[in-house]
């Protein structure tokens, strides 16, 4: 919390003389997690700091932060502080101003393997008719393009049919268009309570609802689920259900049937974002596979050969569903770039993504036996072929996850809090690494010597260092 928010709370106090001081401390901070001022795992001032700024007692500033912890807006732990906790779990408008902190993948560092997709680049140039790439598209690609994306789609999707298939500009662009197409005015999205920030920041720039549902280790809870699909608010369900992000986890199939079950039930469309999952090697079975009838199917290459190549493949639940996407998807973005679509249909069909895909897990594993080594598994949720791991802060750490975050980017560690991936306002302990990007494999060695240490230090010697 900063100066300029205790100085507007002393000017209240100042004004307000009507109402007990400790009692508008807590309409404030209520105030101020209402308005996102404050936000979830946010620090507070000590009591004596908070009494000194704005001009009361000592005793008074800790009744004022029993009422605030009475009313479930904050929470405080011995020895480290009082904490926000934010808005419970409602229906209510998504506020903006999300983060949108990228997940890198990895770039391996193979000469053979840069010169071969360099070559095969300059093999799409040389052989198509140049003008025909810069001209305007139908949306959704070429038959040549729709073709070399069913080979890609084939890897997940059993039964992938052409007239379904769509080729879009990016998987967050795809979103865009299927949130504004399925979700009409005073329903809700449906998400786990951890989940992609880019879902939170399209639905804050449409206006759009999202409805949290509680989760465990495997995803989101059936039960949950459910419940939100009786109330009849729930407009689709977004759930990104292989190594997702920030957790890593993959939803079982056991857990995947249950989902699709009630979704089928309850006739609530789903749009399945599987980003990652050709980075897994296991035997996935898809939502799509499960409940065709209502599944959008979304994975692209941003997480193969990097966000640069902005390509994305769509499968929707039949041929007229592909044609209402495609005119909501033609009105935001027009069309997908032809010279990309032909890249990626090119290193598709030369087998160049495969020798990619391939370099990425190698080297993603080796990576995640690193995490192991030094930060234990007890601690870090991980998963084979990624370039994210998931940090459980240990019950005896005293830090606060946004303030560690900061601490390691500080210092050049790619950590991501909590919060930012909190649907529910209550966040756990807990924080995302990404060991992608253009670091070598000792640059990450040395971060997570530098994760393992700081998180045995206790978070005022660290402030203190400063």
């Amino acid at each position: 919390m900063n100066q300029v928010e205790l100085k507007r709370w002393a000017k209240t106090l100042a004004q307000e003389t009507g109402r007990p001081a400790y009692l508008l401390i807590a309409d404030l901070i209520a105030e101020d997690v209402e308005s996102g001022r404050l936000q979830a795992r946010d620090r507070l001032p000590t009591l004596r700091d908070l009494a000194a700024a704005v001009n009361i007692n000592y005793t008074t500033a800790a009744r004022a932060y029993s009422e605030a912890k009475r009313r479930g807006l904050i929470e405080s732990h011995p020895g480290s502080g009082s904490y926000v906790k934010g808005k419970p779990v409602s229906l209510g408008p998504v506020a903006g101003g999300y983060e949108m902190t990228m997940n890198l993948m990895i770039e391996p560092a193979i000469p053979t393997l840069v010169e071969s997709i360099r070559d095969s680049a300059i093999a799409v140039l040389a052989q198509q008719d140049i003008y025909a790439l810069l001209r305007y598209q139908s949306f959704g690609g070429s038959q040549h393009d729709k073709e070399a994306a069913l080979l890609w789609l084939d890897r997940r999707l059993r039964h992938a049919s052409l007239e379904q298939t769509l080729i879009c500009p990016g998987i967050h662009s795809t979103l865009v268009g299927l949130l504004s197409l399925l979700a009409p005015k005073g329903k809700a999205i449906a998400v786990e309570s951890l989940v992609y920030p880019g879902i939170k920041a399209i639905a804050a720039q449409l206006g759009l609802t999202l409805h949290a549902l509680e989760r465990d280790m495997y995803g989101p809870l059936p039960h949950a689920f459910e419940e939100a699909c009786k109330s009849g608010k729930i407009a689709a369900f977004y759930i990104n259900p292989t190594i997702a992000n920030p957790t890593a986890a993959t939803i079982p199939y056991k857990r995947r049937e249950n989902l699709a079950d009630i979704a089928l039930r309850y006739s609530i469309p789903i749009i399945e974002d599987d980003a990652y999952t050709m980075l897994c090697t296991d035997d996935i079975t898809p939502f799509a596979e499960l409940a065709p009838e209502l599944t959008y199917y979304i994975t692209g290459t941003a997480k193969c050969f990097g966000p640069g190549l902005r390509s994305a493949f769509l499968h929707a639940p039949s041929k007229r569903q592909a044609q209402r996407a495609a005119g909501a998807m033609r009105a935001l973005s027009v069309m997908s770039s032809p010279l990309t679509d032909a890249l990626v249909s090119a290193w598709i069909l030369d087998g160049t993504a495969d020798a990619m895909l391939k370099a990425i897990r190698n080297e993603g594993n080796a990576r995640l036996k690193l995490a192991e080594q030094h930060l234990g598994r007890t601690l870090i949720t991980g998963a084979n072929g990624a370039f994210h791991l998931w940090l459980k802060l240990p019950k005896a750490s005293n830090w606060n996850p946004s303030e560690l975050a900061v601490e390691l980017r500080s210092q050049g560690v790619s950590a991501v809090a909590s919060a930012v991936f909190s649907t529910d306002n209550n966040p756990p302990d807990g924080l995302r690494l990404c060991y992608g990007g253009p670091i070598s494999r000792g640059n990450w060695e040395q971060s997570l010597q530098q994760v393992a240490d700081i998180i045995e230090q206790p978070a005022f010697l660290s402030s203190n260092a400063h």
